[in-house]
């Protein structure tokens, strides 16, 4: 993994995306750096994948810029700018039929090939995920949750230091959602930059570092669980009462519908 001697790994400028002149992303400047796991929250429509396909150089901004090690995303080439960044986007669905094991594989093709070492980092990816046990299924064949996990675990063996999740919760039962919540903790602890869409605003107080709150393509609010999710940003932001507690377990605040 790259040094960065202090510079951000991932740096948006006045980043703007629109489509038919509808902005979908507004003006953002966001620098990302190794070893944080950051959370990407907000109500539907708020410009959270948008933002998340900008930062993987999946959309060019229609305005300002986004760098990778200070270099524009879209100089990089294909195959050098898939070993800096790992993307996990919402469809995750694979439309062939390969094995559990062929997609997880996957995520070694951009590097050099070393046959010993790469069987070794698929094994690994597929164990950290929890797929091992499907490794010969027909991808096809999965349920939603083991097909996100089977996702999650190709872009572990991509082994980038810039991982971009996009919902990776989504379709996950109760244990799954920690234990992949767990992985990216352990991801940042490695030095990787870890940066997640998420929906589960407890997930995000849970295990995030750093929270960025979305809202009609801007960020409203950007720091820690405690300094972002507050009951009077959340019921405005989302039109949803709220009150936030202490988890009664963990030192982290604990979000509480209530009725309107």
């Amino acid at each position: 993994m790259k040094a960065t001697s202090g510079q951000p790994l991932l740096s948006l400028r006045d980043a703007s995306f629109a489509i038919d002149g509808q902005a979908l992303v507004q003006g953002v400047s966001l620098d990302f750096q190794p070893g944080t796991l950051t959370a990407l929250v907000g109500p539907n429509g708020a410009g959270k994948s948008t933002l998340l396909a900008l930062a993987a150089g999946d959309h060019v901004p229609t305005q300002g810029s986004v760098q990778v090690h200070g270099k524009a995303i879209d100089r990089w080439r294909v195959r050098e700018l898939a070993r800096e960044r790992s993307v996990m986007p919402q469809d995750h669905a694979v439309r062939f039929a390969f094995s559990v094991h062929e997609v997880v594989a996957m995520g070694r093709l951009p590097h050099p090939p070393q046959p010993a070492q790469d069987a070794q980092i698929v094994e690994a990816s597929m164990a950290a995920a929890d797929v091992t046990h499907l490794a010969q299924r027909d991808v096809q064949s999965l349920s939603g949750g083991e097909s996100a996990r089977t996702a999650f675990a190709r872009v572990l063996s991509q082994q980038t230091p810039l991982i971009l999740l996009d919902e990776p919760t989504a379709a996950l039962d109760l244990k799954h959602q920690e234990s992949m919540l767990r992985s990216m903790r352990g991801l940042t602890q490695a030095g990787h930059c870890v940066i997640a869409v998420l929906h589960d605003l407890n997930l995000a107080a849970a295990y995030a570092d750093r929270i960025i709150m979305l809202s009609r393509g801007r960020v409203m609010a950007d720091g820690t669980p405690r300094e972002v999710l507050t009951g009077e940003r959340i019921h405005s932001i989302y039109g949803q009462p709220v009150t936030v507690i202490e988890h009664p377990t963990r030192p982290i605040p604990l979000i509480v519908t209530i009725d309107p």
